[in-house]
């Protein structure tokens, strides 16, 4: 089931017949399973609210990221994809790959685009937003660093959970918000999400001038300063404020 908030109609899961509530808000399940009511009495078990063709990141887009990783302000966006295998569902399992030692999370604002977009322009790319959710861009650091790219670092299976809920735009301002990135409960990340080098019309904009964007891609917008590793046992939770906490255990 795929689930989506609304501040009209408070939280809605997508089923077979239609849009139904929950009985209680996703922030205070847990990792419990959720029941449907009053349409659907059975346990439900949630998938990643999107299904894209592409996942866009934006590397690089926070000051204090960029100087934690000793590497210059860029002087436009600095773009890589994931491949949508490293999609992962909420509360399901990071996996941590054999070729890594040092693995790390970095919770992101994820971008869904609502309609097709071909090089457009700041003001088109804003009306195309669909609405927000929550992204972990996990990193195999010690290959990025080897490999001195981004594609085997970040593109493992389950490197990218996403969830567990899509704002819509309509009703989320990024500016207002704030993302928070704890591992076994300590905070290791945690920013307004109005301190973008490049604001997130501008990097919509610029990818759809390299490659048109389909309703339902992700647009990663890049991850404050705090990055640190995560082990097996470890449960990473990433929490943005009117979206919800997107939650996964690391195996």
């Amino acid at each position: 089931m795929k689930l989506y908030r609304s501040q009209d109609q408070g939280w809605l899961v997508q089923s077979s017949d239609g849009f139904q509530p929950l009985l209680s808000p996703w922030l205070e399940l847990g990792a419990s399973e959720p029941m449907l009511g009053p349409v659907v009495d059975e346990p439900i078990r949630f998938l990643a609210p999107v299904e894209p063709t592409k996942i866009v990141c934006v590397g690089l887009n926070f000051a204090q990221h960029a100087a934690e990783q000793g590497k210059a302000v860029p002087d436009e966006p600095v773009i890589f994809m994931k491949p949508t295998t490293s999609l992962l569902h909420p509360l399901w399992g990071i996996l941590l790959p054999d070729q890594s030692s040092e693995v790390h999370h970095e919770g992101e604002l994820a971008v869904v685009v609502g309609r097709r977009l071909t090089r457009a322009s700041a003001e088109e790319a804003q009306a195309a937003i669909f609405g927000y959710t929550c992204a972990n861009d996990v990193t195999a650091r010690d290959i990025q660093r080897r490999d001195k790219r981004y594609t085997r670092a970040k593109g493992f299976d389950t490197f990218c959970p996403v969830g567990p809920a899509v704002a819509l735009a309509r009703d989320f301002a990024p500016a207002d918000h704030t993302l928070e990135v704890r591992v076994n409960e300590e905070v290791r990340q945690r920013s307004r999400l109005d301190d973008f080098i490049f604001p997130i019309p501008q990097v919509i904009s610029f990818i759809s001038h390299v490659m048109t964007l389909l309703p339902g891609d992700l647009v990663l917008t890049g991850t404050p300063a705090g990055v640190g590793s995560i082990v097996p046992g470890d449960r990473v939770e990433v929490e943005i404020d009117g979206i919800g906490v997107l939650r996964s255990p690391v195996c």
